[in-house]
This record gives structure tokens, sequence and C-alpha cells, in this order.
């Protein structure tokens, strides 16, 4: 484990777990902060390792949860030395940073895996038989300001989350982009809203915040033959459907449901899956071409956004 901040600590008690089952050995927690490290290393009884260079010499595989900006600094040497990895969301903060990760990958025939923990969602899983082709999509993903992660934007930090998502629900290129977004307490945009329009006509509207009150994650999704919400954060999926055909006459039946699913954990089925692709030597279920299509989206909408000044 490479990175034991605030989501690599979660990480690595995932991995520790999955060791326990067997699937692994965890060979060892680093970080640049060697007290954090320590503490970590202590709680689940790992060994530190000091540098990268003794993270290559004890691992065959590595998950990466360092900042955003210094993922392909870290990712390219462990891809180079041999290690296949699983790197946090998004895969970098620019688009050469991610070319860069992806041919390390390809180079070394490594398997390279992307932290987008929402496709391991029982949630989606379960809502996935009910889509057909949906017309309109929304999503909303605010939170409390926790102060991680700013050296991206919320565009980067959250709104990337349901990018992956619905633009594999839409199953089409994007057609165009408006985008808003302003900071509030750190100097890149803490809220954020983006209107795609997808080529096959599907309507996407995103927002994203980190200085709200409260926390939301839904998604919406309109259908010519349903509704669905799908709350993330309560594992909750009321779906919406006519009862009959349209040609029939009368008032219209609606008939709702909820969905059942297994409320499973999600960054533990994530980091499971990684470890099984290691193992099997198989594509992993988010690939590093993923992980590029979605960071250049969330640029897409970042470059979007007018500058501060136009806003006042």
């Amino acid at each position: 484990m490479v990175g034991v901040g605030s989501m690599g600590s979660f990480h690595a008690e995932k991995l520790a777990q999955l060791a326990d089952e067997g699937l692994a050995e965890f060979v060892g927690v680093h970080d640049l902060d060697t007290t954090r490290a320590c503490r970590v290393g202590e709680r689940l009884g790992v060994p530190v390792l000091r540098d990268l260079d003794a993270v290559l010499a004890a691992a065959q595989a590595a998950c990466v949860a360092v900042p955003t900006v210094a993922h392909a600094q870290v990712a390219c040497p462990l891809l180079c030395g041999g290690l296949d990895v699983l790197v946090e969301k998004p895969v970098a903060a620019d688009r050469e940073a991610a070319r860069e990760i992806l041919e390390a990958a390809r180079q070394g025939d490594r398997i390279l895996q992307v932290g987008h923990v929402e496709r391991f969602s029982s949630a989606l899983r379960a809502v996935l038989p009910a889509l057909t082709r949906p017309r309109f999509i929304e999503a909303h993903r605010i939170g409390p300001y926790s102060g991680r992660a700013t050296d991206v934007s919320v565009v980067l930090d959250l709104m990337i989350h349901d990018l992956d998502i619905v633009g594999w629900l839409a199953g089409a290129e994007v057609e165009r982009i408006e985008a808003i977004g302003v900071p509030v307490l750190s100097p890149t945009e803490d809220i954020a809203n983006a209107r795609i329009r997808f080529t096959n006509g599907c309507i996407l509207n995103l927002t994203a915040s980190r200085v709200s009150l409260e926390p939301l994650r839904k998604i919406r999704v309109f259908q010519a033959d349903a509704y669905i919400s799908i709350d993330l954060l309560s594992n909750k999926i009321t779906l919406i459907r006519r009862e009959g055909s349209p040609e029939e006459s009368g008032l219209p039946k609606i008939h709702a449901e909820n969905l059942e699913f297994d409320a499973s954990d999600a960054l533990l089925a994530q980091d499971r899956a990684f470890l099984e692709a290691v193992r099997d030597r198989t594509a992993p279920q988010v690939s590093g071409e993923d992980g590029c299509r979605a960071l250049d989206l969330a640029l897409r909408i970042q470059e979007s956004i007018p500058p501060l000044e136009e806003l006042l």
C-alpha cells in the first residue's frame, strides 16, 4: 500500500482483510509521512517500507493512493519495475500524466486498474437489468468540506465518480458540454455543475459539491418505460414503471418497487477484483483506458467552466 492518508488507510484495511482470506500476502505500507505509515503499519501488523525501491523489492502488486498530482511519479516506476498497480481515481491530474501511466503499463505488460469504486456498487449492479435506453440522467454528489484532495477541483475529486458511471450508462460519445463552477474554500472549484449531451440524445446533468452541510449521493435515470432512483448512501433503489402498454385506454397504472440487493462493501469488492486479476492474469474490470476516458471527460468539463471574473 503506497500512500496511507485518508483513502489509503481505508484501502490498507481492505488489503489486510483480503490477506486474512488468503488472497494475497500484505507485505507492507509506504508513505512519505513515516509517522503515519508507522501508525497504520502497527495497527494492521505489517512492515513499513522506507521508499519505492523497498516496495519494488518486496511486492508483486501495489495499491497507490497518493495525491493525484503525484500518481504518475509513483505509479510509473512501480509499473516499469514489474508491479501490477491499482491507482486511485482520477488516474492522473492531466492527460499527459495519464498517458505516461498507461504507456508504462503497456510497455511492462502490467495490469493497471483505476479506482472507480462505484463500478463495484451492489446498488448499481442491481439496477443494470432494468436499464434500457436512458434519455435523461441526473446525479448529485455533495458533502461537507474535508480539506482533502484540494490539489484538484471538485470535478476531479467527486464528480468524476459519476462521470465514469453515467458515461458508461449513456453508452454513446459526448456531443456538447456546458459547465459552471466556483471556488469557495480552496483554490480550485468546490462546487460545479455540468450538462452533457450525448450523440444518442441522452442528456446528463451533474452536480458536485464539497462545501455542503449534508452528504447526498443520488442518481436518477429517466427512460421511456421507467424512472429509476439510486441512493448510493442509503443503498436504496426505487423503480417506477407503467403497467400495461401505452396503447391501452383509460388511466395508466403505475407500479413502484424497491429492488433487492446485497449491500456489500464496494471498496472491498474493488480491491478483491484487482487482486484476482493479478492472480489470474485477467483484464481488470476498470482498465487504465477507462480511467483515461473518465479523466478526459472531467477535464473537458473543467475547460468548459468560464473564468471566475466572467461570472462577476
